[in-house]
């Protein structure tokens, strides 16, 4: 049993690994292995094992482990070389002819760039077609009916600006309201 380790990488001038390579023992079953992310891999063989090496876009490679290895490792670089196929160039057109697509292209209706739309969207009349047509959301419906609710309730609503209240205040001012007693505190402070 030897231990066949390595890394797989490309025969062009990049040289870059070429990942998940799969590595199949033809000698031995078909047993079916996978190189990682960094192009390595290591598997068990035996001696005159023939291992394909192949993965998409790459022609395969074959290796065959000598014989009479001293120690029980074989460690050796893979290089696969790149197959690029060239496919004939296609044109694809969903007219007929070339008439057919200027009458469509001369017919067709541009849509508007956001300059324009934001130009449609901010005249008076727009405006107006929204606000009579759009409902109102939840917190602008709450807020509103929060104001009327307040403002309808309490006639006026501030005390500072309510002239019965500063009439009374007055009143107990000139007459000497007696029911608010001045004590001291224990550093002599009135409060």
């Amino acid at each position: 049993m030897i231990q066949f380790s390595g890394i797989v990488t490309s025969t062009d001038s990049s040289g870059n690994v070429v990942p998940y390579t799969t590595i199949v023992n033809l000698s031995y079953h078909n047993y079916t292995t996978t190189s990682d992310y960094r192009g390595y891999f290591s598997l068990v063989v035996r001696e005159q094992d023939t291992i394909r090496f192949s993965s998409v876009g790459y022609a395969p490679k074959t290796v065959v482990i000598p014989a009479g290895l001293k120690n029980k490792t074989y460690m050796v670089p893979v290089f696969l070389l790149s197959q690029v196929i060239q496919l004939p160039m296609v044109r694809v057109f969903p007219w007929a002819n070339s008439d057919d697509f200027r009458k469509d292209f001369l017919s067709m209706k541009i849509a508007d760039d956001n300059y324009a739309i934001v130009m449609k969207n901010l005249r008076r009349s727009t405006s107006q077609a929204m606000e009579r047509n759009l409902p109102r959301d939840g917190s602008e419906s709450i807020a509103n009916d929060m104001h009327t609710n307040i403002v309808n309730s309490h006639g006026i609503t501030n005390p500072l600006l309510n002239p019965f209240a500063w009439g009374a205040l007055i009143q107990q001012i000139t007459a000497g309201d007696k029911k608010r007693a001045a004590t001291a505190d224990d550093d002599g402070y009135n409060f």
